[in-house]
Parts: structure tokens; sequence; C-alpha cells
């Protein structure tokens, strides 16, 4: 009932085979394998990624200094864009505003919407 899901395919039990005696030496592959590679030993510093040459830290401390600089261009862009047109500057003031202000900004927005409804209501004698 146990050899439902058996092939011959499968491997034999391992203690079907003989074993050795203890104390001898298991006995020697037949397949080929490839030496191991040699170990390299470095005592300089890391490398520095996409670095060509890992050299010294001033190269560090170069490319350091030049994303600050890239950041900073980041960012006086992105001031300069937020101020240009009439979008923009509709945008800066927006952002400016506190919460508050932009509740009342809305609730006045909501009060004109139903006046000018009213009115219209009004002047259809309803």
């Amino acid at each position: 009932m146990g050899n439902i899901c058996s092939r011959s395919a499968n491997k034999s039990d391992p203690f079907s085979q003989p074993g050795r005696v203890l104390g001898t030496a298991p006995p020697a592959d037949s397949t080929p394998r490839a030496p191991l590679p040699p170990k390299v030993s470095s005592m300089g510093p890391g490398r520095t990624l996409g670095g060509a040459n890992g050299g010294p830290s001033a190269d560090a401390e170069d490319a350091r200094s030049k994303a600050a600089l890239a950041a900073q261009k980041r960012a006086d862009a992105q001031a300069n864009a937020a101020n240009k047109g009439k979008l923009g500057s509709q945008l800066a003031a927006q952002k400016a505003q506190t919460h508050t202000q932009t509740l009342n900004e809305a609730s006045r927005v909501e009060r004109a919407t139903r006046d000018a409804d009213n009115a219209a209501q009004a002047q259809r004698w309803e």
C-alpha cells in the first residue's frame, strides 16, 4: 500500500547495499572538480561604487562636494519654478495658507454658492 508513488528510478534504501568497515576511507569520486581560485588578500581600503581606481579619500570629498552642489542647484530650481507665472504664485499662496484659512476659504465659497442658488430660486418665483 505504501508503494503507490514509488518508481524503479527512485534511489534504493541506503541500507540495502553493503557498507564499509569503520576506519576505512570513503570511495573516491570519479567526477572531476575545478580547482579552488587563489585567495586574494587586500590590505587597502575598499573601493567606492562606480570608482575606477579606488583612490584616496580626496575623491570621496570631491564626490561629496559635487553632490551637495547638485542638491543646492535642485533646491534653487524648485524655488524658482514655484514662483513662475500666475499658477506658480497661486500655488505658493495656497501652500502658505494655514488649515484654518483653508477651511474659511472653503466655507466662503460654499456660502457664495448657496446665496447664488437662493437668488436664482427667488427670480423663478418658487
